[in-house]
């Protein structure tokens, strides 16, 4: 049994990766378990150490993590805190790791700001340099699908997926890096990015291309 520990984005329940969450089961035989999260309401401290007691409850040998855009920034600061994990891999789909205008412009609007929550002004509402620098591989999807609010907010004029410009999705020390034409919730009921998600957590590369 080969176990995944799945993290939802900024104002997701969890649910909306149910699609992603069964291909992922039924083609890769992953085992699949859902960190739920208030990123509102909730600063990284809290959120991290409700992963670590997740993931230290599974006690398995192995464990991958996936997260959606938001979520990928939550698994890279858990294992910035908690480094001593089973090995394994990651994949972040549409995480803006580098940087997020449109969140940072969204920022600016007072009502939103507040909305957004604690979390996410650690992370998003100011540039930050982030290196992955963990022994488990990461592999990064992107969409070039410019369907999403972010795209109004950003006025994006290069490649996006409608929140997160595919820029902002390139970190550091990646072992990996794919662009498929998925918006930033497309990604999540998209057949392809549900295959190349399970082959980096299943051989450590996605397809050729």
């Amino acid at each position: 049994m080969t176990h995944v520990v799945y993290v939802h984005g900024l104002w997701m329940p969890g649910e909306e990766s149910l699609i992603l969450r069964h291909r992922l089961a039924q083609q890769f035989d992953l085992t699949l378990h859902l960190l739920r999260y208030s990123a509102a309401h909730s600063s990284m401290t809290a959120i991290t150490a409700r992963l670590e007691s997740l993931v230290r409850a599974l006690q398995a040998p192995q464990v991958h993590f996936v997260g959606h855009s938001l979520g990928g920034l939550v698994i890279h600061r858990f294992l910035e805190r908690f480094p001593d994990q089973p090995p394994g891999r990651a994949v972040f789909l549409g995480t803006p790791c580098v940087a997020s205008r449109a969140a940072e412009r969204a920022g600016r609007v007072g009502p939103v700001a507040h909305l957004m929550g604690r979390s996410v002004a650690e992370e998003l509402l100011q540039r930050r340099e982030r290196r992955w620098a963990h022994p488990r591989p990461l592999g990064i999807i992107a969409g070039t699908q410019p369907l999403g609010v972010g795209q109004l907010l950003a006025a994006f004029e290069e490649d996006n997926d409608g929140t997160v410009a595919v820029r902002e999705t390139r970190m550091p020390g990646m072992s990996d890096h794919i662009v498929l034409p998925v918006s930033h919730l497309g990604m999540l009921v998209s057949a392809r990015v549900a295959r190349e998600t399970g082959l980096f957590l299943t051989e450590g590369r996605f397809s050729l291309r």
